[in-house]
């Protein structure tokens, strides 16, 4: 546990008890807080009795009367589309509002590193795709080239649950827009980009609102290092604003599809090669077309900006290479679940936008497509026409509508998982990959894109 610096004798209040919720109640009181909490869940009283707090209702007025500070958990909107109660009652009287991750940077080093031969260093990962398979990609080079690590943050545990550092540990952070939006401290070795569209536009108030979220981890971060996969023009851009001039090499430009040999650094993959390049000379190359565990262009694209990471800390080319063939991918993100006469199921339930569905679309020939859900904001013209797919089966409760919308495709309305599973292992030939893609959110027939995933799982195991 990372005990929270600074706050000995202080009233902290904690909004939400949920994983997150749960740690910095543990991790303030490890540093000496007196802590109150709210959750609008009827069993909040249990819980917190529980973990040995005060139960506090944070909505109602005078209840912020001596609290000096309130961390919220990252799920609950503090601006948009409206504050909570709790944090625009806090808003109002003027106590500071954080995150788990503020607490996290602020609270990491402690006096012990003085004793350390080398110092601790933490890599940060954010965007709008791949992010997960990134960080535990750079966490699993670095348990193969030995480095002491931890994986924490938007996967994993809660960031505040972490041992608290060894000499010469690097903790791999995935952060979303949620966290990094909040966080009043921010301050990363090395912070990763893997690329950039639009997502969770309600609780940013638009693509400029979620952009400037992810912003803030490089432009207040003050990274050493910046790795930016620069395909979109946002990418570009943060590049830029980070560069201090032609020569600066602190930023590390990563592309999957463009040749990016005029840059100072950089990381790219075309035509299942990654090459890096210093300076205008190539210095390292890589096949990643026989690496089982990340396939597909989207894939590559992590494994640049992974390697590049890995890079900016001082690994190794043959030692990131040697990790990678041994990487076995992540649940729910181009998981291969069965192949029988010839065809492959292939589960990707975390493409719950349309962007990482077209990703997965692109990865895989003579498709039989299952998509649909709870559809985002922005339509799926920009999946069309998918000629990769041979057939779609249309889950979820509005399905017929979904439907409608993939226009020149030839399309199934089958509502359930198991009816679209077993449709579409009955049209599928060899060769053809059965895959899961919803390009939606789940929450209209499952509580998270892993339960999802499961079901998809467990119905191609009952085939």
């Amino acid at each position: 546990m990372i005990a929270v610096q600074g706050v000995t004798g202080k009233t902290i209040g904690v909004l939400g008890l949920g994983r997150s919720g749960l740690a910095t109640v543990a991790a303030l009181k490890d540093g000496g807080a007196h802590v109150i909490v709210w959750d609008d869940s009827p069993t909040a009283a249990d819980t917190a009795n529980g973990a040995g707090v005060d139960l506090r209702d944070l909505t109602k007025e005078g209840a912020f009367e001596g609290v000096d500070a309130l961390i919220t958990s990252p799920g609950i909107p503090h601006l948009y589309p409206e504050p909570h109660p709790a944090i625009e009652a806090a808003l109002r009287v003027g106590v500071p509002v954080d995150n788990d991750i503020g607490l996290f940077f602020r609270s990491f080093a402690t006096q012990d590193w003085d004793n350390f031969d080398t110092m601790p260093k933490v890599i940060a990962v954010t965007g709008s795709n791949g992010k997960s398979t990134t960080s535990a990609l750079i966490h699993h080079i670095l348990e193969e080239a030995g480095r002491p690590a931890q994986l924490a943050g938007n996967i994993g545990r809660g960031v505040l649950d972490l041992d608290p550092a060894h000499d010469g540990e690097v903790v791999v952070l995935e952060l979303s827009s949620y966290q990094t939006e909040l966080a009043r401290a921010l301050t990363p070795d090395v912070t990763v980009l893997t690329n950039l569209s639009p997502d969770h536009l309600d609780r940013h108030a638009g693509f400029g609102g979620y952009v400037a979220a992810k912003r803030r981890l490089f432009a207040e971060g003050g990274p050493d290092r910046a790795v930016v996969g620069v395909d979109e023009v946002e990418g570009r851009y943060f590049a830029n604003q980070l560069t201090e001039g032609p020569g600066d090499d602190r930023v590390i430009r990563v592309s999957s599809g463009q040749k990016l040999d005029r840059a100072p650094w950089s990381v790219f993959a075309r035509k299942g090669f990654l090459s890096e390049y210093r300076k205008g000379r190539q210095v390292a190359s890589i096949d990643l077309r026989k690496i089982a565990g990340l396939p597909g262009a989207h894939n590559h694209q992590n494994a640049c900006a992974a390697y590049a990471a890995c890079r900016a800390i001082g690994l190794g080319p043959r030692v990131i290479e040697t990790a990678l063939h041994s990487f076995a991918g992540l649940p729910h993100r181009s998981q291969l679940i069965a192949e029988k006469n010839g065809v492959r199921f292939v589960n990707d339930s975390k493409a719950t936008n349309v962007d990482s569905a077209a990703k997965a679309l692109a990865a895989f020939d003579n498709i039989r497509w299952i998509c649909g859900g709870l559809e985002k904001e922005g339509g799926l013209d920009a999946l069309l026409p998918a000629p990769s797919v041979r057939k779609a089966y249309v889950i979820g409760r509005e399905a017929a509508a979904f439907a409608m919308k993939l226009k020149g495709l030839d399309v199934e309305v089958c509502t359930d998982m198991a009816t679209a599973v077993s449709r579409a292992a009955e049209d599928a030939q060899s060769g053809d990959t059965v895959l899961l893609a919803p390009a939606a959110a789940s929450f209209d027939q499952y509580d998270s894109f892993e339960k999802r995933g499961d079901d998809f799982i467990a119905q191609v195991s009952g085939l």
